[in-house]
């Protein structure tokens, strides 16, 4: 038995008994359950360490099955500015999900750095159609299913003054006369997928690219 201590966040929590709750945790080493006891005591030291839309520093105990046992939780920071807006509200309830769901198979750091980034972001103020395509397409690489921005549908490398469209089945952009995504497209495209949120703001005339992107970051993650 050993205890180990990590960052998390909630992705979702269930009720048990009379006090207790089992919670579903994304930390820096992959997904968690731990049970929380006394968790919806009124004076419960835990309860605020396991709200939704808080990063917090936690502690679990490990026994022998796959439940840990959280011993302590101190919130970093709560990302409560998210509650003023439905559409953040509601994309942020999405994103949770959808990691709860990607990290079910696949054990990977990178689905917290991506809810964690993309709360920020929902917080932040950074306008959301970028959160939402920074997030699809973070997410498919997770999933190993990263927008190749390197080649086409045919092998051939993108070119400048080309414009393509996504193909479905061959999952990669194809050149094409009635194509939407263009260069500047491209280029953006990379910037998301290699640099964090924060940086990806500082892009200029980023408005003007924004609907196109989303739309592949939404193809390319299959949602």
């Amino acid at each position: 038995m050993a205890d180990v201590r990590t960052r998390s966040l909630v992705l979702r929590r269930t009720n048990y008994g009379e006090a207790d709750r089992i919670v579903q945790l994304i930390t820096p080493e992959g997904k968690r359950s731990v049970m929380v006891k006394s968790a919806r005591r009124e004076k419960s030291k835990l309860a605020s360490g396991i709200e939704l839309l808080a990063l917090s520093d936690i502690t679990i105990h490990e026994g022998k099955g796959d439940l840990g046992v959280l011993t302590s939780a101190r919130v970093v920071r709560f990302y409560g500015k998210i509650l003023q807006d439905y559409d953040r509200l509601q994309f942020a309830y999405e994103a949770m999900k959808l990691i709860a769901r990607g990290s079910e198979n696949i054990d990977s750091p990178d689905f917290f750095e991506v809810l964690n980034s993309t709360l920020e972001g929902l917080d932040g103020g950074a306008p959301l159609d970028l959160v939402r395509a920074w997030f699809y397409l973070r997410l498919a690489r997770a999933l190993g299913e990263e927008l190749n921005l390197s080649t086409d549908a045919e092998g051939e490398k993108l070119q400048l003054g080309a414009t393509y469209s996504y193909d479905i089945d061959d999952q990669a952009l194809r050149a094409s006369q009635h194509g939407l995504v263009t260069a500047d497209h491209i280029k953006l495209l990379r910037v998301m997928m290699h640099n964090d949120l924060r940086l990806v703001r500082k892009v200029a005339n980023i408005e003007n690219l924004l609907p196109e992107v989303l739309d592949l970051a939404r193809i390319v993650a299959k949602f």
